[in-house]
């Protein structure tokens, strides 16, 4: 990870809070940049490591680690590209070669993309819900890393992600799930604001 940062030992103490006026304007204006906005130049390979670093920081009660990574860069985005059209031609037997095409190339839209496994241990007295936040949380904090970082990114599933052929080709388990792909790379040009919810509508108080 880049130098500046070292993972704390284990068991040293930790700031209960840190204030920051960045963190809390990256937050304010956190915005998911849509994969086809995606471009290169993507994270080297201490700043990938930083990313999933950060992501696997993610509360998880009683420390199961119900999640893993798959990490697609280079020829690799292209290898699963075949899969993924084979799969989808397979499927839909009718579809035109442009849109063939189009599945071969979904893991070229950005320089990295990574899968968040959901890796659920049934057996485990923390509760199959809460293990399943754990991965959706992982997947937030890699999104706020990318950026923090200087790299825009997007959090997907698409059809590939419940596909039980493509989970396979990934050797995912039946108790495993696609939290979602991460795709991450630099903008090719700012997202738009999208609308937001109404803090009204969604807020009740307890009495």
């Amino acid at each position: 990870m880049p130098k500046s940062l070292k993972s704390p030992e284990f068991g040293a103490p930790l700031p209960a809070a840190s204030p920051s006026s960045d963190a809390v304007e990256l937050l304010w204006r956190r915005r998911s940049t849509p994969a086809d906005f995606l471009g290169e130049p993507g994270p080297d390979a201490e700043t990938l490591n930083a990313i999933l670093t950060i992501g696997a920081r993610a509360p998880d009660h009683r420390r199961v680690v119900p999640f893993r990574f798959v990490v697609f860069e280079g020829a690799a985005r292209a290898a699963f590209g075949d899969v993924l059209a084979q799969t989808f031609a397979v499927d839909n037997p009718a579809a035109e070669e442009r849109r063939v095409e189009f599945e071969r190339r979904r893991f070229l839209r950005a320089p990295v993309v990574i899968a968040v496994i959901s890796s659920i241990n049934p057996e485990h007295k923390t509760p199959a819900w809460e293990q399943a936040l754990t991965a959706g949380a992982v997947c937030q904090n890699m999104l706020i890393a990318a950026s923090a970082f200087g790299f825009a990114a997007q959090w997907i599933t698409e059809w590939y992600a419940f596909h039980d052929g493509i989970n396979e080709a990934l050797s995912m388990t039946e108790d495993e799930k696609v939290a979602g792909y991460i795709y991450v790379g630099t903008a090719k040009e700012d997202p738009k604001e999208r609308a937001r919810p109404v803090l009204e509508d969604i807020v009740t108080r307890f009495h």
